[in-house]
């Protein structure tokens, strides 16, 4: 069967008309059934869009793919941060190590 990908707008809808299902006594069974649904879908839908209105289900998808744009740059900046970090210690301890070596050519003299 192949996967559907329903907007926030069409899962509303389909749980309000779960919710007239089961107000008139009919079970989850029947109102899966009837929206062509599986019960997992149904709860899962309810879990994270029960008692949104349409707008804000909406918004709340839009917070969720700028929050997710913006943990990837954060991530990329430390990324970038923690390089140059590193770079920054090996330059220094490179120029201890130049500083702190005895002369060769003082000792020829």
């Amino acid at each position: 069967m192949p996967c559907k990908k329903h907007t926030p707008e069409e899962i509303i809808g389909k749980l309000r008309e779960a919710e007239i299902v089961l107000a008139q006594g009919g079970t989850t069974a029947d109102a899966c059934r009837r929206l062509s649904i599986s019960e997992q879908t149904y709860y899962r839908w309810r879990k994270e869009y029960g008692g949104l209105k349409t707008d804000q289900a909406r918004r709340m998808k839009e917070l969720e793919k700028e929050n997710a744009r913006l943990r990837r740059a954060i991530s990329d900046l430390t990324l970038d941060k923690l390089i140059l970090q590193e770079a920054a210690r090996g330059s220094r301890q490179a120029c201890r190590a130049q500083t702190t070596k005895p002369r060769a050519t003082a000792a020829l003299y």
